[in-house]
């Protein structure tokens, strides 16, 4: 009952306010300025930092997925043992799944560490759905996946895997996806998106225990299975699980280099200081009100969400 209870909060608390879109946040940055959507969760891109040149009513609020991420620099079978570093891949074809998204920053990221631009290879947006097709059909060398793609392909036989982000991508650790609101709604109802946020928080450290194998693990996926959130409970039971952080903490450093990398490759306008990009008051007025996160299972050895 906890767990539904808290779960269900942070769904319930905007039911009425919050429409279902299955745009990537990259594109949906336009409905959150708008205010058609209020809260929007997805990867930093571009457009958000474009969003802000101008001045929209919008700002990031806590983490939604930190280090490990789980996503890899996947190539195609064929290619295995011919391409073992990444500056073989210069005037190859890369796939990511949107101009100007943070998978896009990681790829650029993974490149340069090797002596390679963007400019080096040809980047291909295809949706992560697409990709095993693209692979097969060799419309691709190479792809930025995140779970539960990276296994699948990996399973099927559809690529191998060549470089994980999180070896390779400095600063580190990295928070790659955000809830961000628009702060036109926020401002006019300040003690709904505090307590919103309060219970979305109580139901992030359940996930992370849950993430760690704690007692909740299993009543966790059945409410997932059961709510529709998942349908495939195979997925949750076989593949990893995306960290994030019990605090809500977004990690600056990682976030203002991607805003810095974006700008330097022309995909954004502007930079701001860190203060003008995220609003830390509604994770500070939470984690105010909840104890420190402690982990349930003493004996997980995974990396992230403590």
């Amino acid at each position: 009952m906890r767990l539904r209870r808290i779960l269900f909060a942070s769904i319930a608390i905007i039911a009425g306010d919050l429409a279902v879109n299955a745009h990537t946040a990259a594109n949906s940055i336009a409905l959150l300025a708008q205010n058609q959507l209020q809260l929007v969760e997805g990867g930093i891109s571009a457009g958000y930092f474009n969003a802000l040149e101008k001045h929209l009513p919008v700002t990031m609020v806590l983490d939604r997925v930190s280090s490990p991420l789980g996503h890899n620099l996947m190539l195609r079978p064929d290619l295995k043992g011919q391409i073992t570093q990444l500056r073989q891949l210069k005037g190859k074809t890369i796939a990511t799944n949107g101009q100007g998204a943070v998978s896009t920053y990681e790829v650029g990221k993974l490149l340069e560490s090797d002596g390679l631009t963007l400019n080096d290879v040809d980047i291909k947006v295809i949706p992560f759905t697409q990709y095993a097709v693209a692979f097969n059909n060799k419309a691709i060398d190479a792809a930025i996946t995140i779970p539960p793609f990276t296994a699948q392909l990996l399973e099927g036989g559809h690529a191998v895997n060549f470089k994980d982000p999180d070896d390779v991508v400095k600063p580190h650790p990295l928070t790659i996806a955000v809830s961000m609101i628009n702060t036109d709604f926020a401002s006019a109802n300040q003690e709904f998106i505090r307590n919103y946020y309060l219970a979305y928080l109580r139901a992030i450290r359940d996930y992370c225990q849950a993430y760690h194998g704690g007692s909740i693990r299993a009543a966790f996926i059945e409410l997932a299975i059961r709510s529709g959130t998942e349908t495939r409970p195979e997925l949750l039971h076989k593949y990893p699980w995306p960290a994030r952080s019990p605090n809500g903490t977004i990690h600056v450093a990682s976030m203002l280099d991607m805003q810095t990398w974006f700008h330097t490759n022309r995909m954004s306008n502007a930079e701001f200081p860190a203060d003008r990009v995220v609003d830390k008051s509604y994770v500070d007025y939470a984690l105010g009100k909840l104890p420190p996160f402690v982990l349930e299972n003493k004996q997980s050895t995974l990396a992230g969400c403590r």
